[in-house]
């Protein structure tokens, strides 16, 4: 289960802890689902889920097991994850055809009642890289130091408690974000009582050296198009559609929102999005591994080093030097 939990965590940013499900639940399920499976009570995304891991996988049969969770799922009420070690490249495509929500750590994770869809094909290398990379929350700090010069709150003044609450993120996911940083040898920690950080390079070197180790990743976590931006929550334009903040390139067509992963599954699960697909729509969400900010005086658009990695992989040459634009401003 560790390998899993961890490959959670490279993907999607985020930490799981499995609890073993309790006696009055696996009473509810009938003897041979708790012989044939170790059920976890989990909570991706502020949603409950099950995780079912077989006991044994020899001779895994896709029918028998989609039955098997559907029966899981139906006495429980709850949406249902095949955990498995291992699987044969055709038996995770039927899985896919069935809709039966899978993680195969390390190759793919396939949970489509929670949008989410990363194969091995599309992530191995970028898994590779952040396995020895940032922590999404360990980026946002760092880009957030490079651009401190763009804000009045000094994270150097501040102790681990208040960096929590300006960004919204729980003491012990600082912590780890701190650590990551110390242990990739960015900054020290300081203090006994009261712990303060202090980053060992100015900006520019900073940015080089997390570049040069390929500790950056692409904040994005997936998009998803929509026909009405959600209501009630003041999003920052993203993508295309911020680029010509920051640079000479003219706006897109498509309107681009950056909007964070646990805002994105709270509005899923209470259905706040209107016509949701991964395909088409008015609007386009990206949903990001950390949290969006605007790092520069009454812009609307998130912060211009993110943006930057968000678009680093694309060929185009007006894109290119848009970019180039972008790191002569905000690095220099």
């Amino acid at each position: 289960m560790e390998d899993v939990l961890t490959y959670l965590e490279e993907v999607l940013g985020i930490r799981i802890t499995p609890v073993p499900m309790g006696k009055s639940a696996l009473g509810q399920l009938p003897v041979y689902i708790n012989e044939s499976y170790e059920l976890y009570n989990v909570n991706i995304f502020n949603r409950d889920v099950v995780f079912a891991a077989p006991k044994s996988e020899v001779g895994f049969r896709v029918l028998q097991t989609d039955k098997q969770v559907l029966q899981i799922r139906s006495r429980l009420n709850k949406t249902v994850v095949l955990v498995l070690k291992n699987i044969q490249a055709f038996n995770r495509n039927r899985l896919v055809q069935k809709g039966v929500n899978f993680i195969v750590a390390s190759k793919q994770l396939y949970l489509p009642d929670l949008l989410i869809d990363l194969r091995e094909n599309y992530h191995r290398q970028d898994v590779n890289q952040r396995a020895k990379g940032l922590l999404p929350s360990a980026q946002l700090l760092l880009i957030f130091r490079i651009l401190s010069s763009h804000s009045s709150w000094n994270i150097e003044e501040h102790s681990f408690k208040d960096i929590a609450e300006k960004f919204g993120y729980t003491p012990m996911t600082i912590s780890n974000a701190i650590e990551n940083l110390k242990n990739h040898g960015l900054l020290d920690v300081i203090g006994e009582k009261e712990k303060f950080i202090r980053f060992r390079f100015d900006k520019k070197v900073l940015w080089d050296k997390a570049k040069d180790s390929n500790l950056l990743t692409n904040p994005i976590l997936k998009t998803v198009f929509v026909d009405e931006v959600p209501r009630d929550l003041e999003l920052l334009i993203s993508d295309a559609s911020a680029l010509p903040v920051f640079t000479d390139l003219n706006p897109s067509s498509q309107q681009y929102y950056a909007i964070d992963k646990d805002q994105f599954y709270e509005l899923q699960k209470n259905n706040g999005l209107v016509n949701a697909n991964p395909y088409e729509g008015k609007y386009a969400l990206e949903v990001w591994k950390y949290k969006p900010l605007s790092m520069v005086s009454e812009s609307t658009a998130v912060d211009p080093l993110s943006l930057y990695l968000s678009f680093e992989n694309n060929s185009d040459e007006r894109i290119e030097m848009a970019l180039d634009q972008i790191l002569s401003k905000y690095l220099w």
